[in-house]
């Protein structure tokens, strides 16, 4: 029985090389007919990609069948250098550029490396243009942002170009506690899209905002200005605060941590007062409400002070024009004073009045930031959040009203007199 056996495998071997050989007659007929019939054969040249059938592996050498040109080899580097050539095995096909159509030793000389790389271009630039999305690993981190790499490309992700949940919130700007944060997302994997990619210049720029965008906007869709939104303050910058919040709508338990929104407080919407600097207000981690002011795309403005009482809806029960009150100098610049009469309601004083006021006296000479004066209120607009004022001296107002009482009395004594004297007459 095993002789019967083995005498069927050796036939079917036959018929195996019989076929092999028939076919590689075929070819080789069909290049010979070719050049019998005048038709023009091109052969490879240096540079072109060719397909293959792996023949043989070795630790220094990867033998092809280039069919029906000849046997050609990838040397040394080339083997570890081609993407994925570690797991390559007898039949297998791959691609391999050409860069000696004839090596000394007769085998047509390739490289793996060169043909993966273009087929790399190819797939990065598809990608580009089709702005699907690509899961790129973290290789390491500078200020300016991460390195990364897609399909073996070098490439580089710019901070500004981070989602919110990965952007560096650094309260005083401080570039050594950013790289700091940015080294924490080496090794890790993102999911970005290609921004930017220039094959010639080996150019390769990526964003995970991008990527996020289509995400958040689905969610922005169901916000709506006036919505009051409950979160912590993710950052605080010069120009205001940054706040993560779920959407009102949803359960927190219902959603991830990286669905969070983030919006802007600008800050002349922290609170009614002025503020120099945010960092007095508002403090990272802190829980806060606010209410959306603001849409724009994926951007969301907020307001912590829209959940406020305006103090101003009731000053006219506090001051009224004429009043001469007490007031600090918050502030002193070029062309006055910023002056609080109290917690909320501050004032103007402009440098014009000052001047005519007390003529030849600098504004320095007059007033200093954190002292209290006399102040007369000249005006109150109390939808803009305006007051005008002037710096008086109650000495010098009192005197002016004596004055003018005096001479006020004295018209009408005048006025009087002229009265009983006509009816005298």
């Amino acid at each position: 029985m095993a002789d019967i056996l083995d005498n069927l495998a050796k036939e079917v071997d036959k018929i195996n090389d019989s076929q092999a050989a028939d076919e590689k007659e075929e070819n080789q007929s069909s290049v010979m007919d070719d050049l019998l019939s005048g038709e023009e054969i091109r052969f490879p040249q240096v540079g072109d990609v060719v397909e293959g059938t792996v023949i043989e592996v070795s630790s220094s050498a990867l033998y092809l069948d280039i069919d029906p040109f000849g046997t050609g080899i990838v040397l040394g580097r080339e083997i570890k250098d081609g993407m994925g050539s570690g797991k390559l095995k007898a039949g297998d096909k791959i691609a391999a550029t050409i860069i000696d159509p004839e090596n000394e030793e007769g085998y047509i000389e390739l490289s793996i490396r060169e043909a993966s790389y273009e087929k790399a271009w190819d797939d990065i630039e598809s990608k580009r243009d089709t702005q699907e999305k690509v899961a790129t690993k973290v290789l390491s981190a500078n200020k300016g942002g991460l390195l990364i790499e897609v399909n073996g490309i070098s490439g580089f992700l710019p901070v500004s170009q981070l989602s919110s949940k990965n952007y560096p919130r650094v309260e005083d700007g401080d570039k050594n506690k950013i790289l700091t944060l940015l080294k924490k997302l080496v090794s890790q994997e993102l999911e970005v899209r290609i921004i930017d990619a220039d094959r010639e210049s080996g150019k390769l720029i990526v964003s995970e905002k991008a990527a996020q965008k289509e995400k958040d906007q689905q969610i922005i869709s169901g916000l709506k200005i006036g919505d009051v939104v409950e979160g912590e303050i993710s950052g605080v910058v010069d120009f205001g605060a940054f706040i993560k919040f779920f959407p009102p709508t949803v359960k927190p338990e219902e959603m991830s941590e990286e669905d969070r929104l983030e919006g802007l407080v600008h800050i002349s919407e922290l609170a009614w007062q002025l503020i120099e600097n945010p960092r007095d207000v508002v403090k990272v981690g802190s829980k806060v409400q606010a209410k959306i002011i603001g849409i724009d795309n994926d951007k969301i403005s907020l307001s912590i002070r829209a959940l406020e009482k305006d103090p101003w809806s009731n000053i006219e029960e506090k001051y009224k024009v004429g009043d001469v009150v007490k007031g600090m100098v918050h502030k002193i610049n070029h062309f006055g004073a910023f002056v609080y009469l109290d917690k909320d309601i501050h004032g103007l004083a402009h440098i014009s009045e000052m001047a005519e006021l007390f003529p030849g006296k600098n504004i320095d000479e007059l007033i200093k930031a954190g002292e209290s004066y006399d102040w007369k209120i000249l005006s109150i607009e109390s939808k803009e959040h305006r007051m005008g004022l002037a710096l008086t001296d109650k000495k010098k107002e009192s005197k002016k009203e004596e004055k003018s009482e005096k001479k006020e009395k004295t018209e009408k004594t005048e006025k009087k007199e002229k009265k009983t004297k006509k009816k005298a007459e």
